[in-house]
C-alpha cells in the first residue's frame, strides 16, 4: 500500500479549471486502479498558509541551529514543518496547478517555499546544493492557456519550469507529466485539447 498526496492548487471550479478537471479526472482514475492505496488530498485554498515571512525564516533557521524560538516563531515554524512532514512522508505526490500571470499561485509558491529547508530536502557542499529527496513518484498536471511549449510564448512558461526546478533541487528528477495547453487562445480545438489531456491523465494515473 502506497501513501499518496494530492495536492490540489487552484480554487475555481472543475467547470472554470482545466487542471482541476486533470486532477479530478487523475484522482477518480487513480482510486478505482490503486483502492488499496492511502490518498491524501490537500486543497492550498483551503489551507492556513501564511506567508513566508522573516519570523518564519527566524524560526525555521533557529531550529536547525537549536536556538530557543519565540511563541510567534515556533507557530510559523511548525505550520512549515507539518507540511513538509506530510511531503516527505508520501510515497507518491501528485500536484495540479495552472499557470497563472506566468507563474504558478501564490498558494503553490507559499507551499513550496515551506518545502524548500536545507537539511531536509536539501543540503550545501562545496559544490553546490544537493538533493535529499529520493524514490519518492511525482506527477504533474498542468494547464495553460496559452501556447508556450514553444514560439514567442516560451520563454514566459514559469510555471512548469519553476516546479519542476524546484522540485530537481530537492532531488527528484524524473517526473510524470500531464499538460494541457492552447485551450483559449484556440477555443475551436478547447473541447478536443481538454478530452485529450484528461485521456491521458486517466492512463497516467492507471500506471502510477
Amino acid at each position: 500500500m502506497s501513501n499518496v498526496l494530492f495536492i490540489k492548487a487552484n480554487g475555481l471550479p472543475a467547470e472554470r479549471s482545466v487542471s482541476v478537471t486533470l486532477y479530478e479526472t487523475f484522482l477518480d482514475a487513480y482510486q478505482k486502479s490503486h483502492p488499496e492505496d492511502q490518498v491524501t488530498e490537500l486543497n492550498l485554498f483551503e489551507e492556513e498558509l501564511p506567508y513566508y515571512d522573516g519570523v518564519m525564516m527566524s524560526g525555521l533557521h533557529k531550529e536547525a541551529g537549536g536556538e530557543p524560538l519565540t511563541e510567534d516563531e515556533k507557530r510559523l515554524a511548525d505550520i512549515a514543518n507539518g507540511y513538509l512532514d506530510q511531503f516527505l512522508k508520501a510515497d507518491k505526490v501528485v500536484m495540479a496547478f495552472p499557470l497563472w500571470n506566468f507563474s504558478i499561485p501564490a498558494q503553490f509558491l507559499t507551499y513550496l517555499f515551506y518545502l524548500n529547508q536545507a537539511g531536509k530536502t536539501f543540503k550545501y557542499t562545496p559544490e553546490g546544493p544537493v538533493g535529499l529527496v529520493h524514490g519518492k513518484k511525482v506527477a504533474l498536471l498542468n494547464a495553460r492557456g496559452g501556447i508556450y511549449s514553444d514560439g514567442p510564448l516560451e520563454s514566459y512558461e514559469m510555471s512548469l519550469n519553476y516546479v519542476k526546478n524546484i522540485l530537481s533541487h530537492f532531488g527528484i528528477t524524473e517526473t510524470e507529466m500531464v499538460v494541457v495547453e492552447g485551450h483559449n487562445a484556440r477555443p475551436d480545438q478547447a473541447k478536443d485539447l481538454i478530452q485529450a489531456g484528461r485521456d491521458e491523465a486517466v492512463k497516467l494515473a492507471e500506471q502510477f
